[in-house]
């Protein structure tokens, strides 16, 4: 068996404090351990700033003072061709995207696990996200570094040690949600050190290990690798604008102009000029250009219990044995990073997408994002939303209109006095 220091790890390093601290933890196991910068953005490509070589400044700083190898990898053209271009397509569909779950998994689980493996001749790799893997580091060095067919579903007979994506003890910081996209073969061979580490903790050890040009630096919380700017603007630099009305849901009155369908997503506030209340963002149709506003934040018009949608990718189990055995499952699920966990049941259809009955309508369900199962501590996988059953809004309309006639035939009967 291998001594640690034996044991080659690529860490991905950001720039940021978590990476630097994964980083610092492998080296207290004694691996071997290389810092990788990933470049997936080209800031020549847009008039905004970009922090990304600065980023890669502060990350090369983090391996000098480890004293680890630091190597830099370009991933514009991949970023592009399989983040960036999906992101604007789906803009253009009407949907709201994620590109950080679809990032890890074509760049940092897909991309760089091979240049990892087949160019540093690594034993593993690492990311400084908040999650765990049911594999110790050992399993993890023993695993065979394979690539498997795509095929609709995995051979279910194929006796495989599949292993599991759990979420990290700090429950608020918890990323699997962001990796819940990520193949089976990727997780592996990857190391989450920060798994069993609260951000508190991890800031304490930067602190006790004089990082501080990390430290001090403000979390990113701006798009993978495109950073945090005017998002309308940066848009607006790729897409073409096509004006549109706000109209209201409710009796259909125009309320305003916009650039853009695809500048707006559910559940935000639509700045209506000369309105002081504020209105908000509940549905969209992109044939007309209008998008749909209400006049308050809870407008029941945001609020659905069903969705569909596209085939789901099962991170451990594909499909998981009770959904195939009975068509339908218990679990959790989320479609925003951090928002509490909504109990739902899951129906399998025979493409391999499911349908999503939450236990009770959830607000500003958002077609283009990831809907992420959970059952207990553990992320079953994600799909993407495509359709959502009707708004309870329209439930209610609905059901007003057949009561309507009733009360009607009522008052012929008995004239009010």
């Amino acid at each position: 068996m291998l001594a640690a220091q034996a044991r080659r790890v690529a860490c991905a390093v950001s720039g940021g404090v978590d990476s630097a601290v994964a980083a610092l933890l492998l080296r207290r196991r004694g691996y071997q351990v290389t810092g990788v910068f990933m470049k997936n953005w080209d800031p020549l490509d847009e008039q905004g700033a970009c922090s990304v070589d600065r980023d890669c400044e502060d990350a090369y700083r983090v391996c000098q003072k480890l004293d680890i190898p630091f190597h830099q990898v370009s991933y514009v053209k991949e970023y592009w061709n399989e983040v960036f271009s999906d992101l604007l397509k789906e803009y253009e569909l009407g949907r709201t995207p994620n590109p950080d779950i679809l990032c890890n998994k074509h760049i940092k689980f897909n991309y760089f696990l091979h240049y990892a493996m087949d160019n540093l001749g690594a034993d593993a790799i690492a990311t400084g996200h908040y999650a765990r893997t049911s594999l110790e580091d050992e399993e993890v060095f023993q695993q065979k570094h394979t690539k498997r067919p795509q095929k609709l579903f995995r051979n279910r007979f194929e006796v495989r040690n599949t292993v599991k994506l759990l979420q990290g003890a700090d429950l608020f910081k918890d990323q699997t949600f962001f990796l819940s996209q990520i193949s089976q073969d990727a997780l592996r061979k990857t190391i989450f050190p920060l798994g069993d580490l609260t951000k508190t903790f991890v800031k304490k050890i930067a602190a006790e290990h004089d990082l501080h040009h990390v430290l001090k630096k403000k979390e990113s919380m701006g798009v993978c690798f495109i950073g945090e700017r005017n998002f309308e603007n940066f848009l607006l630099e790729y897409l073409e604008p096509q004006p549109g009305n706000f109209v209201s849901i409710e009796d259909k009155k125009v309320m305003g102009r916009h650039k853009g369908w695809f500048l707006f997503t559910i559940g935000q506030r639509a700045r209506l000029a000369g309105l002081k209340d504020a209105w908000f963002v509940v549905d969209k149709d992109v044939s007309t250009g209008d998008v749909f506003v209400a006049p308050s934040r809870d407008h029941p018009a945001l609020y659905r219990d069903l969705l569909r949608t596209s085939r789901v990718h099962w991170i451990a189990e594909e499909p998981p044995a009770e959904l195939v055995r009975e068509k339908m499952m218990e679990c959790h699920f989320r479609f925003r990073h951090q928002m509490a966990l909504v109990p739902c049941v899951l129906t399998l259809n025979q493409d391999g997408s499911v349908w999503v009955t939450l236990v009770k309508p959830a607000r500003a369900i958002t077609p283009g994002q990831f809907a992420v199962f959970y059952k207990g501590d553990e992320c079953l996988g994600s799909g993407k939303i495509l359709r959502m059953g009707p708004s309870v809004y329209t439930l209610q309309q609905g059901k007003n209109r057949e009561e309507s006639p009733k009360k009607e035939e009522i008052d012929k009967i008995e004239p009010a006095t």
